[in-house]
């Protein structure tokens, strides 16, 4: 069974009060609730740790690499600064999906570029909470292919 580790950025934890406008109202609780339904009937585990704080992301990242098969991330802010998360994600050799719940390209100019894309598997943004379910579908889809599992040490 496929274990995955969900990684939201900073700022993630006021979703539903945050900018709803552009964010929507959806809560992370509603989010992570969401994902461990769809785990359920794809046949994989999820966990999920948000933090403002970027050491505490990379920490996550190489603390669940012996136990996970794929990160599900939203960098939030960090997508765009963040030189160390895109390192950590390389480096730990597992695959990822990165997700946004807006439409970076559609935003600010200093959102269109993502230091994260160039080593995630793919990109699911612009669905609001339903960016997240799409990526974690693709993932486990990108998973189940026998030339793309990861051995884990569980």
């Amino acid at each position: 069974m496929p274990s995955i580790l969900v990684l939201h950025g900073p700022n993630l934890d006021a979703l539903g009060a945050r900018e709803p406008d552009v964010y929507g109202r959806v809560t992370l609780a509603e989010i992570d609730r969401r994902l461990r339904e769809l785990a359920g009937s794809l046949g994989c585990e999820v966990e999920s740790v948000q933090s403002n704080h970027e050491g505490v992301l990379i920490d996550a990242l190489y603390a669940a690499r012996p136990r996970v098969d794929g990160f599900l991330i939203n960098p939030a802010g960090l997508t765009h600064t963040s030189v160390a998360l895109r390192d950590a994600i390389a480096a730990v050799g597992r695959p990822a999906v990165e997700v946004h719940l807006s439409n970076p390209a559609k935003r600010e100019a200093f959102r269109h570029h993502s230091m994260v894309s160039g080593v995630a598997i793919g990109v699911v943004q612009g669905f609001g909470a339903d960016s997240y379910c799409l990526g974690l579908r693709a993932l486990v889809s990108y998973l189940g292919e026998p030339t793309h599992r990861v051995q884990t040490t569980s």
